[in-house]
């Protein structure tokens, strides 16, 4: 199996990749579905609906923030961690939620009501994986729209009810030029080819992109360690959730 460094470190928001990463990115594919299909002028209610592992745990987790932040538009990448407060206090204090509000900003705002349309289900879970979301949207008159099931299975991933069902869950089969399973294999190839473990992991990348995108890509994700490193430094006041941890990083 091939895996390359760029899906070990995934750039997006905490605490969690699958339960805040994998459900931002599940309710975000869902919003962009309805847009693709053409029915986000239609929809004037959204109901989101958590599961299991999500359900029993996701407020210490940030998963409602995140669902809500995925049908806004925002990406765990891309977002920025500066504007979530604000945005979230917004929703709630306006009680409406613009629906991939990234792109078309107020054209598709509905109403929304937290208690109603965000439901967390702690002792219920859905067949295939404990961490699972159900989306559903509706029209004026009630009828609903369109409606889906996704799991956040771990690392940031996810997989809607239509890849279980095809079996999809494949590894990765590209050929790389130094394979290897384990920690022993990769010593005999740095002793065979002379070559450091750095040198034979970028020569590996390189099945999936150039040299200079490689290098681009590594140098992002070190500006991004040292940014929250930096951040967790300077922020003061107690940790985000309900258990009221104190900071001790400054």
């Amino acid at each position: 199996m091939a895996i390359s460094v760029f899906d070990l470190f995934s750039i997006g928001i905490g605490p969690s990749s699958s339960h805040t990463v994998g459900p931002m990115r599940a309710a975000h594919m869902f919003v962009t579905r309805l847009d693709r299909e053409g029915l986000l002028p239609a929809v004037t209610r959204v109901r989101a609906e958590l599961f299991g592992s999500l359900g029993a745990t996701g407020h210490g987790h940030g998963t409602p923030k995140a669902v809500l932040l995925g049908l806004e538009g925002h990406r765990p990448a891309t977002v920025d961690v500066r504007g979530v407060e604000p945005d979230l206090a917004r929703i709630r204090e306006t009680g409406r939620l613009r629906l991939l509000g990234v792109e078309h900003g107020e054209a598709y705002a509905i109403g929304f009501d937290e208690d109603q349309d965000l439901v967390l289900h702690r002792r219920q879970s859905l067949p295939y994986h404990p961490n699972g979301l159900r989306f559903s949207a509706f029209d004026a008159q009630g009828t609903q729209l369109a409606a889906k099931t996704y799991y956040s299975v771990g690392g940031g991933f996810v997989l809607d009810d239509d890849a279980v069902g095809a079996d999809r869950v494949v590894p990765d089969d590209t050929v790389l030029k130094y394979p290897f399973r384990t920690g022993a294999d990769l010593l005999r190839l740095t002793a065979a080819t002379g070559h450091p473990v750095s040198k034979l992991m970028l020569e590996n990348e390189l099945a999936w992109r150039d040299e200079a995108e490689v290098r681009a890509g590594l140098l992002e994700i070190w500006q991004v360690m040292r940014e929250c490193v930096t951040a967790g430094i300077v922020a003061e006041g107690v940790l985000p959730g309900g258990l009221k941890v104190r900071r001790r990083a400054p």
